[in-house]
C-alpha cells in the first residue's frame, strides 16, 4: 500500500555521498516502525540501522527482511532518506503556518535543503492539495482585513512578495471582497478611529501627521486618506 505522504523518488547524481554507504555486502535483518519519526520506518542491515524511509520508497526499493544491500541499493535508499527528510522539513513548516509554495521553497533552500529534493517536496505537497496558494491567498487576505486593516494595494504587495502570482492575487482579492462585502471607505474608517486611541496624548497636528504616516503605511492611497482625516474631529476639537 503506497503511502500517501511518501515524496516522490528521489533523483540520485552528483549530490549523491561518495563514500561507500553504510549497510553495502550485508541483508536486510530488520524493518521497524521509527521511535522517532511517526509514519516513517527504520531499515536495519545486520542489526545496524542503514536509514529511516517511507513505506512508500520501501516497496519501490523492495527492501524486505533479507534482501541484499548493493551499492547502487544502499545509494537509492541513502537519496530516499535524503529527499524524505526534506519532505518532512516542508510538511512540518507548513503544518506550523501556512505558506506560499514559493516563500516556503525560498525558505527550506535558505536552510541548506538540496534544490532538487525542495522542487520534488514542492510538488508533491502541491499535488496533495497540502499547498496552495489560491487558499493561502484568501486567507491571508482576510487575517490581514480583519486583524491589521491592510488595504488592497498594501495585501498585493505582501503576497506577491510571498511569491504568490499576480492573477491568483486579484483573485483571492475579488473573490474575499466580494464574499465578506467589504467597504474599503469604512474599512480606513474603522482603522483610522482604532488608530486614534493611542494618539491622544499627542497634540492635534503629532496626531493627525501620525496618523496619516500610519494609514499610508497600511497602503490606502491619498484619497482615501483624505476622506478618513476629513472624518475627523474639527481643528478645535479633541481628536476623539
Amino acid at each position: 500500500m503506497a503511502d500517501r505522504f511518501a515524496p516522490p523518488p528521489a533523483p540520485l547524481g552528483d549530490a549523491a555521498d561518495a563514500m561507500v554507504p553504510k549497510g553495502v555486502g550485508g541483508h536486510v535483518s530488520a524493518i521497524t516502525a521509527s521511535a522517532r519519526h511517526q509514519g516513517r520506518f527504520e531499515v536495519f542491515v545486520d542489526g545496524e540501522s542503514i536509514a529511516t524511509l517511507s513505506l512508500d520508497a520501501i516497496e519501490r526499493l523492495a527492501l524486505h527482511t533479507g534482501t541484499p544491500i548493493t551499492e547502487p541499493l544502499a545509494r537509492r535508499a541513502q537519496a530516499a532518506e535524503a529527499a524524505l527528510h526534506t519532505f518532512d522539513r516542508a510538511a512540518n513548516m507548513l503544518a506550523a503556518r501556512p505558506r506560499a509554495a514559493r516563500d516556503l521553497e525560498r525558505l527550506l533552500l535558505r536552510k541548506g535543503e538540496p534544490a532538487e529534493h525542495v522542487a520534488a517536496a514542492i510538488a508533491h505537497l502541491t499535488a496533495m492539495g497540502a499547498l496552495d496558494d489560491a487558499r493561502f491567498a484568501r486567507q491571508f487576505i482576510r487575517s490581514k482585513i480583519a486583524g491589521a486593516g491592510l488595504s488592497r494595494r498594501r495585501l498585493q504587495s505582501e503576497l506577491w512578495r510571498r511569491g504568490v502570482a499576480r492573477d491568483v492575487i486579484d483573485a483571492a482579492l475579488t473573490d474575499v471582497v466580494a464574499e465578506d462585502e467589504v467597504d474599503e471607505d469604512a474599512q480606513i474608517a474603522q482603522v483610522a478611529a482604532k488608530k486614534l486611541r493611542t494618539l491622544r496624548s499627542l497634540d492635534r497636528a503629532t496626531g493627525r501627521r501620525r496618523l496619516y504616516a500610519f494609514l499610508a503605511r497600511r497602503g490606502y492611497d491619498s484619497s482615501a486618506i483624505r476622506r478618513a482625516m476629513d472624518s475627523l474631529p474639527g481643528d478645535d476639537q479633541p481628536l476623539e
